[in-house]
């Protein structure tokens, strides 16, 4: 039986939800709640009806918004003939700060992950294809994570795309700058020396 009131426990409850929160830190995050003040509760909970109500996908490339286009989608300045595609909106935030990166974008959502149900329709692939059949696309740059399921989903893509008219290139992997050789591991520092380039 619970030693919490009904209420703490439903909040438990819904926060323990939250992937990587387990039962402990949402008890830590709802006495957090708790101990606040009702107004500092209210602005919580009015964010998050706001982000459920006004955000959603970008009808071009299906990165977060609150428009019809997002930003990137929506600047004349960027290069719609390269789609950097990616698995989730936080890894296009990643390549935006880098500062380096002046193209196009397509988020999938997600990985191929057959044992999680995530298959090939889950992925916004088709979308993908009309976007380069309806356009002029000269590179495709695949960048989704270097892990099984990012993996699968890039040599998908490369398939799917390999009898269109459009470069495919996959972003380079390997030692991280500022990385000691001898602590890197074996994978990684096979990445490396697959990917290596002229100085």
């Amino acid at each position: 039986m619970s030693q919490y009131a009904p209420p703490i426990e439903r909040l438990i409850k819904e926060l323990a939800r939250f992937p990587g929160i387990g039962e402990k830190t949402a008890a830590r995050l709802a006495n957090f709640i708790l101990h606040e003040s009702i107004a500092d509760a209210r602005r919580l909970a009015e964010s998050i009806m706001e982000v459920k109500e006004r955000i959603h996908l970008c009808r071009t490339c299906f990165n977060l918004t609150e428009q019809d286009l997002c930003a990137i989608c929506a600047n004349p300045a960027r290069d719609r003939e390269v789609i950097c595609i990616v698995q989730d909106p936080d890894a296009l935030i990643a390549i935006e700060t880098t500062g380096e990166y002046r193209g196009a974008y397509h988020v999938l959502h997600g990985a191929l992950a057959p044992l999680d149900g995530i298959g090939p329709d889950d992925l916004h692939l088709q979308e993908l294809l009309s976007r380069i059949e309806g356009h002029t696309v000269r590179e495709v740059i695949i960048a989704t994570n270097p892990d099984v399921h990012g993996e699968s989903t890039a040599l998908l893509i490369s398939k799917i795309l390999q009898n269109k008219s459009v470069t495919i290139s996959r972003i380079a992997m390997g030692v991280p700058m500022g990385g000691d050789l001898k602590y890197t591991d074996r994978m990684t520092l096979g990445k490396a020396m697959e990917f290596r380039r002229g100085m």
